[in-house]
Formats: structure tokens, sequence, C-alpha cells
């Protein structure tokens, strides 16, 4: 099965490539290389180190960054041949070491471009897989960054480290990841069941001698597994609410209830817990209990306009169209405020 890699951080890492010049390689290089019937007529990159040192691991690291960043490039697919052509079945294993490199340097976007060409050459590459969701991580977890960027990062880390337990079920260390991407999302259930089966795996892990990775120390896996087995034992809760907060979801109000008030206290801070009890109370009709959960909330989330819909549509039911009317102009106030800011930052 193919890799799809037309995703969500291309437009990100094709960035690193604006600046790029493309040239055609001369007849008596293409002959010296073996590379004439693949490259004849087709322009190369030519990245900044090249001008003075213009090898073959130049040329190959060029076009490795172009289709990295954009796997549907005019000439992707020569460029691809030319990969298979230079470095036969190492091909992947030096486009992972040129990946290491770069995110051990902090270019975490060069690195996915590496890996996820690497992952063009050999789509089931577990090391690529496990490596590209890393660097995507990495990537998003620095300071000063763009809404939209640690959105789409966060994003392609999740599917890659879903798609690393889907092709290889017995790697624990993507299940430890994916637990992490489940946890941020909110997923409190997934999160468990993923990583019971991290704990489960490395409960008796071995070194693999078949990986172009180091392996990881022993020391290091115990302290692993003991981060997560703490998790694990403070995460009960996070589970109980979650299921309370699917059973509202399906009807079942009064469990909600039931189950959410026990944690007003410890979750006082919290939006949603106040959300769904809002929710909850509004299912059984219970007007003005709504309202308070709701105001609790946006208290907590100022301008959140979901919540806001709901207190409308409360007031409305309570007849109360003073109320109703009063967070209908709030909504427009804050949506007008969205609209202004995203304008402003498309003119920056």
């Amino acid at each position: 099965m193919e890799l799809d890699l037309s995703d969500k951080v291309r437009s990100f890492l094709i960035e690193k490539n604006k600046d790029l010049l493309f040239d055609e390689l001369s007849e008596r290089f293409l002959e010296s290389g073996n590379l004439k019937d693949i490259l004849t007529g087709i322009p190369v990159p030519i990245t900044g180190d090249a001008t003075d040192n213009f090898t073959n691991l130049t040329i190959a690291m060029g076009m490795a960054r172009v289709i990295g960043a954009d796997p549907d490039f005019r000439y992707a697919e020569a460029y691809r041949a030319c990969l298979r052509r230079m470095y036969g079945e190492n091909a992947e294993k030096v486009l992972i070491s040129e990946g290491a490199k770069a995110g051990g340097s902090g270019d975490y976007e060069m690195a996915c471009i590496y890996f996820r060409t690497a992952l063009q050459l050999n789509p089931g590459s577990r090391d690529a897989l496990y490596l590209y969701g890393r660097a995507c991580s990495d990537a998003y977890n620095r300071e000063d960054l763009e809404e939209a960027y640690v959105g789409m990062f966060k994003a392609q880390a999740f599917d890659i480290f879903e798609e690393l337990t889907i092709r290889h079920p017995d790697f624990d260390m993507g299940y430890y990841f994916l637990g992490y991407s489940y946890a941020n999302m909110g997923q409190y259930t997934k999160a468990q069941i993923t990583w019971q089966e991290f704990m489960e795996l490395s409960r008796d892990r071995k070194e693999d001698g078949d990986s172009s990775m180091d392996p990881i120390p022993a020391d290091e896996m115990q302290e692993m597994r003991e981060e997560i087995g703490n998790r694990l034992e403070s995460m009960e809760q996070a589970v109980e609410i979650e299921h309370a907060v699917n059973r509202i979801l399906s009807g079942d109000f009064q469990h909600g209830i039931d189950v959410l008030t026990l944690y007003e206290e410890k979750y006082s801070e919290w939006w949603p817990l106040w959300y769904y009890l809002g929710v909850a109370y509004a299912g059984m009709e219970q007007g003005e209990q709504s309202v308070e959960a709701y105001k609790h909330a946006l208290r907590l989330s100022p301008s959140n306009i979901q919540v806001m819909t709901e207190l409308v549509e409360v007031f409305q039911s309570l007849g109360d169209w003073k109320n109703a009317e009063k967070y209908i102009e709030k909504i427009r106030v804050v949506q007008k405020g969205m609209e202004e800011e995203a304008r402003e930052q498309n003119e920056e």
C-alpha cells in the first residue's frame, strides 16, 4: 500500500526549497555517473553547498530535498529512479542518516523532508516512519510558532504514528508516541489502550539488530515504562470523565451529570467539564442549571462561540429573549474580531 505524503505539512516543507536553483547536468557527468538514461534533459536542484563541491551526493540530496517536500514534483519519478540507481539497497539508509543529522542539528523540517523521501522509496520502512513522526513532534514542540503550523505538524505526527502501529504492530515505540497524540486530543480512552499496549510490548524488549537506529538503552526504556505507568494511573479519572461525556452525547444526560458533578471542584478551571454539564442539564430541560454551567464555562473561555451559541438556545427555550439577543450580539463581536485578525495576518 502506498503511503500518502501529499498531506498536511507539504506547504511548510516546500518553503525550505524556495531558493533552490535548477540546471541540467552535462552529458559527460551523466555518463560518468551512469545516469544518462534517467536524467537527460531533466534539470536537477543545485544546493547552496553544491556549487563548490559538485558530487553525486550533493545532487542526490538536492533531489531528495525536492521530492521529500513535494512528492508530486514534476520530475519526482526520475529523481526517485536516480536515487535508487545511485545507492541501490542502501538508498533508504542514506536518506535516514541525512534526516537524523538534520534533526540532530535542530532542523526538523529538513529531517522530515529526508524521512519522507525514504518513505517514497520504501513506504513500509519502520525506521523512516518512526523518525518522521518524531521529527514532526519535535517540529511543533517549539515556542513562538503559528497556530496553523503547530496544528498541521501535530496532525501529521498523529497520522504517522498511527500508520506505524498499523504497519508494525509489534514495535513498542509506535504506541508510546501514539498514546501522547491521543492524550493531546483529549481521547483518553484510546490513549489508555495504546499505552497499555506499549507497556505489554516493552515488558520483555530486546535490542533490534535489524534497525538503522540506535537501540534504546535499558535504563532509558525503564524510565519510559515508569513514566507511562504513572500516566496510566493518573488517567483513570480522565477516562471516567470521557466516558461520561460520551454518555451525554448519546443522550444519557443523567448519568453524565452524576459523574461530572463529582469532579466540579477538582476541575473547576476546566471549561469543557462545565460545557458538557450545560449540555446535560439542557437535555434534561433544567434550563437554570444549564445557564449556570454554560456561564461558568464562558468565564473560563470568554471568546468561546460554541458555548455562547448553546447559551442562546437555552435562553430562547426559556423565553428570555433579552439575554438571547445579548449573546447573539457577543457572537457577532467575536466573529468580527476573528475575521479582522485573520485579515491582518494575511496582509503581513
